[in-house]
């Protein structure tokens, strides 16, 4: 036989020997007919239990379910891997366990698993409740919900195992089809290797990119569109008027809800009692100009155009992810100030902020742009007449401001004249230097940074006489409420207890909440999709929060506390942002 023919029928014999290794390996039932691991589901108990203390704010049952679920999984697979080294050092010590002894251990976890299983779930109906009062919601639950719970997390956690049991299934097929060709450690490291890759490839390549590329086009779609009641403006005071370089079309639909719901001037004249001017409002989308420095010069041509720099205040805005600007935080400078004002920002995504922070560059790149070129036209401009420069942002929006002011103190100091800050990241460089160097005995929550010469933190009202301590010019607000998820959610939570935990705490976190390893992030992670969905002060909802803050930071001399709780009663029913936006 020549060498082609022999090197065909070992092909042969190895293609064949493949498959029959193939075919006694994979299938459903090597999926699921595979003994369960007492100590996966005994870790997997225990985590579940964890997963239902006290968070930073109350949840559905759904909700629940699904962070009790995802936690169990992981709770099994690292209980799953405990075991398995442990037989192999009772192994390696020539240590049996009877089957009796088995026995007993399966006897025991299912009386105590099941008892710890239903008390948790129980006594998790408390401890929401404790949770719901502290940000003032009635503490009731609907019971038959609630004992949902466990269902939903079997559902869960079922899923996921069998989802983790048909990737190591795809790495001993692999392991077994290289068997025959290489030593079997070298075989096993080939099929982990090789399921990584693929796994990997699945979720950046596919699904992520893939589910990124649905929003971004649903997001784009949506930007296209205007909201019900708002209309082109007339006034050549606002960007997408017929003067303007910066066209209606080209706004995107938070832009156009910007300058569309602009203050009035009769509005401004009811409130103040005098004459008023109507508001400068500068709005520049992704859609207006080509690049990013084409957008920021188009913004400062069109405050230029508006004569917003010869206005007494200039505010340069933060948006969040969509480039919705608060009018919780843009409004009250307008009625303080009777219209003599101009703001400005920019858009720089589609994306709701959710999705944004994963491409946080964006923002504050735009942020940086933007104000650089504000700041560079405003400089020129004699200092005795030029306005009160300020910068304000909101969420994702506030770490786009900081990114302007390169995360620095000094440089806020020194440029601006004035910030508000309002439910920070934990992103954001000059909120993470600032806290890091409050002075001691100061909590996380609310720190005294430099006995608050400059910067102050606030949940409410009195917080901003915290320290009793004069507080120079300028003036820069954090506004950042104890429970607030947006705030508190960070890598660091995985591995690290947090120091907004220690006592004493703030007044909206409950005394029962204690930090685990890698379940507090997860936890806080999920808290993050009910931010919103809380009364004004709590999680994400500041209310209006911001007004007081204005009238802190700056305000002309002749307005009065009455006249801040007088707006801020008026502005109640303005729509606040949420993590969609």
């Amino acid at each position: 036989m020549s060498g082609a023919g022999k090197a065909l029928n070992r092909t042969k014999d190895w293609t064949r020997r493949t498959a029959e290794r193939v075919r006694r390996h994979l299938g459903p039932d090597r999926v699921v007919r595979r003994r369960p691991c007492w100590g996966g589901i005994a870790v997997a108990v225990l985590c579940y239990c964890l997963s239902l203390t006290p968070s930073l704010l109350p949840r559905a049952w759904w909700l629940q379910g699904l962070a009790a679920g995802v936690s169990a999984a992981v709770g099994y697979g690292a209980g799953a891997a405990a075991e398995a080294l442990a037989r192999l050092l009772l192994r390696w010590a020539g240590v049996r366990v009877r089957r009796r002894v088995r026995r007993a251990l399966w006897a025991a976890l299912a009386v105590l698993g099941a008892a710890a299983v239903v008390t948790a779930t129980a006594w998790s109906v408390g401890w929401e409740g404790q949770i719901r009062r502290a940000v003032t919601l009635p503490p009731h639950l609907v019971w038959w919900q609630w004992a949902l719970v466990p269902v939903v997390a079997a559902l869960v956690a079922t899923l996921l195992l069998l989802a983790a049991r048909t990737v190591r299934l795809g790495t001993r097929v692999v392991a077994h089809a290289f068997g025959t060709l290489v030593p079997r450690p070298v075989a096993y490291a080939t099929g982990v290797v090789l399921a990584a890759f693929v796994i990997v490839g699945v979720v950046q390549g596919f699904l992520l990119r893939a589910a990124l590329d649905a929003i971004e086009s649903a997001a784009s779609l949506a930007d296209q569109g205007t909201t019900k009641g708002v209309h082109r403006p007339g006034l050549p005071t606002l960007s997408g008027s017929p003067e303007s370089a910066a066209r209606w079309d080209t706004l995107g639909a938070k832009g156009r809800d910007f300058v569309g719901t602009a203050t009035s001037r009769a509005d401004i004249a009811a409130f103040t009692g005098r004459p008023a001017e109507d508001p400068v409002r500068v709005y520049v989308g992704l859609r207006s100009a080509g690049t990013l420095d084409e957008r920021a010069a188009l913004a400062v041509r069109e405050l230029e155009r508006t004569g917003g720099f010869s206005r007494r205040i200039l505010a340069v805005m933060g948006a969040t992810g969509t480039g919705w600007i608060n009018d919780q935080g843009s409004k009250p400078l307008e009625y303080m100030w009777g219209g003599d004002t101009a703001m400005v920002a920019m858009q720089y995504s589609y994306l709701p902020s959710w999705v944004s922070a994963l491409t946080e560059d964006e923002a504050a790149a735009t942020g940086r742009a933007l104000f650089d070129a504000v700041y560079a036209k405003w400089r020129t401009l004699p200092a005795d007449s030029r306005p009160r420069l300020l910068v304000y942002g909101e969420s994702l929006g506030s770490f786009s401001m900081e990114s302007a002011l390169d995360g620095s103190l000094p440089t806020l100091v020194a440029e601006t004249g004035g910030a508000l800050f309002v439910g920070p990241t934990y992103d954001n460089p000059l909120w993470n230097s600032v806290t890091a160097k409050r002075q001691p005995g100061s909590p996380e929550w609310r720190p005294v940074v430099a006995d608050g010469a400059h910067v102050r933190f606030a949940q409410v009202p009195a917080d901003y006489g915290i320290p009793d301590a004069p507080w120079g010019e300028p003036r820069a607000v954090y506004l950042q409420n104890g429970s607030d998820p947006v705030v508190w959610w960070s890598p660091d939570l995985a591995f690290h207890r947090p120091d907004w935990l220690d006592r004493p705490r703030a007044r909206d976190v409950s005394p029962a909440m204690q930090w685990y390893p890698l379940l507090t992030f997860w936890q806080v992670a999920c808290d993050l999709a009910g931010a919103d969905s809380v009364p004004d002060g709590f999680g994400h909802r500041y209310g209006t929060l911001p007004t007081s803050a204005w009238a802190e930071i700056t305000s002309p001399p002749d307005w009065t506390s009455g006249d801040t709780v007088r707006l801020a009663g008026m502005l109640e029913s303005v729509r606040e942002p949420g993590l969609l936006d």
